[in-house]
């Protein structure tokens, strides 16, 4: 018993002790923690003033750049301002001096205007006086005056046109005298002519050789151009200073021809060019035809036409059949068929209208099939002509036989016109002439024997008496025929001139 009191109580006072040990073990850890929170605190206290004094810092630094940066630029603006103002007041002034100019230009203006004012015055014054001055010396007034020059001026001109009808009557009384004893003849008669000599080729004169080549272009590149765009064979041979150009169609040929002188003369000839001289020498040549037509209208003196026929009237200008030209030739149909339905009493504008128009379907052969003659009358009944023009114009080489005295009367005046000495055979004494005149320039010159013109044209061989003429004479004489064939004829590229002196020949090309 006692010994589990003392067990007892030897354990209460063990937790007496540990409880004592506790709480004094506790207070010394407070203790410490209090300590150590206050170190802490302190650090902290120390490490936050060390950041605010480098914050300070800092902030003074960063405010120190922005107010440096803020003053730099606020100096460069007022470098930009002080320069804007300095334009601003340098236009000012210019401003200021141009107003000083205008105005002074407008007060001169105003003076001018009282200047001119004052001079319209002083002139409408004078013209006052001096027509009342006329007045009072030719006794007669404005109105009365105007009435005389008047009656003057109708009894002139009355007097030019009276003198000019009476000597046209003359003209015309005299060209029917001429044709009379050809229509006697040959009025009922139909006469064909021999041989066809059609006019295929026109020839363009160059100024050298070497256009020669810039015609054909590289690779012949120019030469295909123009010939696809006109339709015209561009023949380049051997023949000097000239092309020569081929095709069934006149108006194509004119068309071609117009655009290679075009591009000739102003030199730049490439595909891009051919086609721009090409459409502008195509519509100066629809000009040309309206104009030619206008012009034959006009001379047959038959009465107005469709513009559509006088469009191809005119495209006839283009045409030649056996070397006749169809428009000459449909001229002059018109006025033997005029003269001849006068004389017979038939009716002259049915006449002349059908002899005008019974050649235009040679105009439009190679776009309808057809004869010319069928041609013409569905042309000429398309565009309003009456029944007399039409029967005349498809009788007249007997498609149909004819039932007026219009129809027969054209017939006659077409075989008349085709049949006449010349008509048809131009070509061949403008050949023969154009030989003799070569031959004729040559033979004038002192000292020349014999002259022989050559190669159509294109030579002539001049032979001289040695006796007279030397070897530098001949140099000479040979330049002055040379510029006497340049000067007084026409001719295509060139023709050579040779002087032969004692078997030795001077040679000269123009």
């Amino acid at each position: 018993m006692l010994t589990v009191i003392a067990v007892l109580v030897g354990l209460g006072v063990g937790a007496v002790s540990t409880a004592v040990w506790l709480r004094a073990s506790s207070a010394s850890g407070v203790r410490r923690s209090e300590e150590e929170r206050r170190r802490l605190v302190a650090d902290a206290e120390r490490e936050a003033e060390t950041i605010r004094r480098e914050a300070h810092v800092e902030a003074r630094e960063g405010a120190v750049r922005l107010r440096a940066e803020v003053e730099s630029e606020v100096q460069d603006r007022r470098v930009e301002i002080a320069k804007v103002e300095e334009r601003i007041a340098q236009r000012e002034a210019e401003l200021d001096q141009k107003l000083v100019e205008v105005t002074r230009r407008e007060q001169g203006i105003g003076d001018r205007e009282v200047h001119l004012k004052q001079l319209q015055d002083e002139q409408k014054e004078v013209r006052e006086r001096a027509l009342h001055e006329l007045e009072r010396v030719s006794g007669m007034t404005l109105g009365e005056a105007k009435s005389a020059m008047f009656e003057r001026s109708q009894d002139l001109v009355r007097h030019e046109l009276a003198r000019s009808v009476r000597q046209m009557e003359e003209e015309a009384r005299g060209e029917a005298r001429r044709r009379a004893r050809a229509l006697v003849a040959d009025a009922l008669q139909r006469v064909a002519a021999s041989h066809t000599a059609e006019t295929t080729v026109t020839v363009v004169e160059l100024a050298s050789d070497d256009m020669k080549g810039r015609i054909i272009g590289r690779e012949g590149r120019n030469i295909r151009a123009l010939e696809h765009l006109t339709g015209v064979d561009v023949i380049v041979d051997d023949t000097p200073h000239a092309v020569v150009l081929s095709s069934f169609d006149g108006i194509r040929r004119e068309i071609a021809k117009l655009t290679l002188e075009k591009l000739i003369e102003d030199g730049r000839i490439h595909p891009a060019r051919i086609e721009e001289m090409y459409y502008l020498s195509k519509a100066e040549l629809e000009d040309h035809v309206r104009q030619a037509g206008e012009q034959a209208v006009f001379e047959a003196r038959c009465g107005e036409f469709h513009e559509e026929l006088v469009k191809v009237i005119g495209k006839l200008r283009y045409r030649t059949s056996y070397g006749q030209h169809v428009l000459k030739h449909t001229l002059e149909v018109v006025h033997l068929a005029g003269i001849m339905a006068s004389e017979l009493g038939a009716s002259v504008k049915t006449a002349k209208r059908a002899a005008l128009l019974h050649d235009i379907g040679k105009a439009m052969t190679h776009e309808v099939e057809g004869s010319h003659a069928i041609i013409s009358a569905q042309l000429a009944k398309r565009y309003g002509e009456s029944q007399g023009v039409v029967h005349a114009i498809e009788a007249h080489h007997y498609e149909v036989q004819p039932q007026t005295v219009e129809a027969v009367l054209l017939i006659a005046a077409d075989a008349i016109s085709a049949s006449r000495p010349g008509a048809r055979g131009e070509s061949l004494e403008h050949y023969i002439k154009r030989l003799g005149a070569l031959e004729e320039i040559a033979t004038a010159k002192p000292g020349v024997a014999k002259a022989y013109a050559l190669q159509a044209g294109r030579e002539i061989r001049v032979m001289v008496e040695p006796t007279e003429v030397d070897d530098d004479a001949a140099v000479l004489l040979s330049h002055e025929i040379a510029r006497e064939i340049e000067d007084q004829l026409e001719y295509p590229g060139q023709v050579k001139v040779i002087v032969i002196r004692e078997s030795r020949a001077v040679e000269v090309a123009k």
